[in-house]
């Protein structure tokens, strides 16, 4: 696969202009299910990660005072440009992620549309700005404007490219931000090219700055003193040590963590809309999801039939390369997490869990595993209680919706959930008693840009897309006068 993206020498766009990485360890870039080198990059280093902050604060005057409507132009413009390089894009994502086409097109699809969403919201921001506030007593009224934070730094992972960096990038420069991003050092190949379409649309020098690499990066967008707000999605290892970084200067920041989530089927569900919402919920893109629905709740009622039909789906999936027609299970993305998984199943196995299928990786080139189901796992083992990130489902039954809710809510995650249940009204009641940040009602999981993205509990900080994820990057000024 010769292409400008992996052949590309200049992997750090700083100032409206591409440079060369002065980081010291190149990056070996892999195709998941070959095993082979698409790419060796130079990423950049702490000093870029300096240069690249001063850029984007010295550009944050001029983008702030912009007017709503010529940033949303902007915003429609990287849109375009996804738009028109759809085709490579979701080969990249092929190649460099191990996903399936229909996977890659639909997060090309979602990059697309979250930036024409913020643009549309763009649009507005002015002519909401200085709503009054007739004060109690009438001597006093307020004006009320919601402002950009200021220049942020957006540290994105490897499971979905384009779409998380979408999620970060559209809102804040929307609500006036400029930003420095930190791509995956393991999928930087998709998101450098939010750098080629910034120059293609004439984005304004410094607006937007991308800073490919691994630690190094990570370490010092976190201490960059020009930046004022840090937006990170990952694990919670990391979430942590980028929170007690930024605490240091009391900076906001906005974390969207890990979950080990649940799917309950009720026992009047129909049986082949819960097998699609499961196997959606834990197979689509290898299980890699911070949202993967990988505890299923079952009433005991339905059980035993559920759990046949289950397995037999799992066991009809086409597993293998993304470009072999027919795929619906690609590898794991990266080798680290291959083996990650295979410890998580290899722990369960030893400790006589039930494995229904699966267990394995499979005998091909290429970091591939077996979509995993264990039975009956007590609430109490890693496998139900830890996130695998992976295609490994545990399963439970139960013997009444208190106890399936219960069972839901034990957990130190809070991301999302899913109801599979033949009467609405009662699939309602159960997901208003979730502690989660958002749940599907009968519905494989499909995530709108209008819609509320973030969880409770150890799941995260704050909330992404819709409106909320523009407000993540404004500050509140309340202007007091006498009337």
């Amino acid at each position: 696969m010769a292409d400008a993206l992996l052949e590309r020498e200049k992997t750090v766009f700083i100032g409206g202009e591409w440079q060369h990485g002065r980081g010291s360890d190149p990056l070996q870039v892999i195709d998941p299910s070959t095993g082979a080198v698409l790419s060796r990059l130079v990423p950049g280093n702490a000093g870029d990660v300096q240069q690249a902050a001063r850029a984007a604060a010295m550009a944050f005057p001029g983008w702030k005072r912009l007017p709503g409507d010529r940033r949303a132009r902007y915003l429609r413009g990287f849109a375009r440009g996804l738009e028109a390089r759809k085709t490579y894009l979701v080969r990249v994502q092929m190649h460099n992620n191990g996903k399936p086409r229909i996977e890659a097109e639909i997060d090309v699809d979602d990059a697309i549309a979250t930036f024409d969403y913020y643009a549309g919201l763009a649009d507005g921001l002015d002519e909401r700005q200085d709503a009054r506030v007739d004060h109690m007593g009438g001597a006093h009224f307020g004006l009320v404007r919601h402002e950009p934070v200021g220049p942020v730094g957006l540290i994105v992972p490897w499971n979905f490219p384009l779409v998380t960096s979408a999620w970060k990038i559209a809102p804040a420069l929307a609500a006036g931000c400029t930003a420095v991003m930190k791509t995956s050092e393991m999928t930087p190949l998709n998101e450098l090219v939010y750098g080629e379409i910034a120059e293609e649309i004439g984005l304004p020098a410094g607006v937007l700055n991308i800073v490919t690499g691994a630690a190094e990066v990570g370490v010092a967008l976190t201490h960059a003193p020009e930046l004022r707000k840090i937006s990170f999605t990952g694990s919670n290892m990391i979430g942590a040590r980028v929170m007690e970084a930024v605490s240091a200067r009391c900076l906001p920041v906005s974390l969207e963590l890990g979950g080990k989530s649940s799917i309950i089927v009720t026992a009047d569900a129909d049986l082949d809309q819960a097998i699609d919402c499961i196997m959606g919920g834990i197979f689509f893109n290898s299980g890699q999801m911070c949202s993967a629905t990988s505890r299923l709740i079952v009433d005991r009622a339905i059980e035993a039939d559920l759990v046949e039909a289950l397995v037999a789906r799992t066991n009809a999936l086409k597993i293998g390369s993304p470009f072999e027609d027919g795929t619906e299970m690609g590898p794991m993305t990266t080798n680290a997490q291959y083996r990650k998984v295979l410890s998580f199943i290899a722990e369960a196995r030893s400790d006589g869990l039930s494995l229904l299928t699966g267990g394995d990786r499979i005998d091909r080139h290429g970091d591939f595993i077996a979509p995993t189901i264990f039975r009956d796992v007590p609430r109490d083992h890693v496998l139900w209680r830890d996130e695998i990130f992976g295609p490994v489902l545990a399963t439970t039954s139960v013997a009444s919706e208190d106890e399936a809710v219960a069972a839901a809510n034990d957990t130190i995650f809070g991301l999302v959930g899913s109801v599979v249940s033949g009467d609405w009204a009662r699939a309602k009641g159960i997901a208003d008693q979730i502690e989660a940040g958002q749940i599907w009602i009968n519905t494989p999981q499909i995530v709108y840009p209008d819609s509320a993205w973030g969880g409770f509990k150890q799941s995260g900080i704050g909330r992404e897309l819709g409106p909320w994820g523009l407000s993540g990057y404004q500050g509140v000024k309340h202007i007091l006068s006498e009337v």
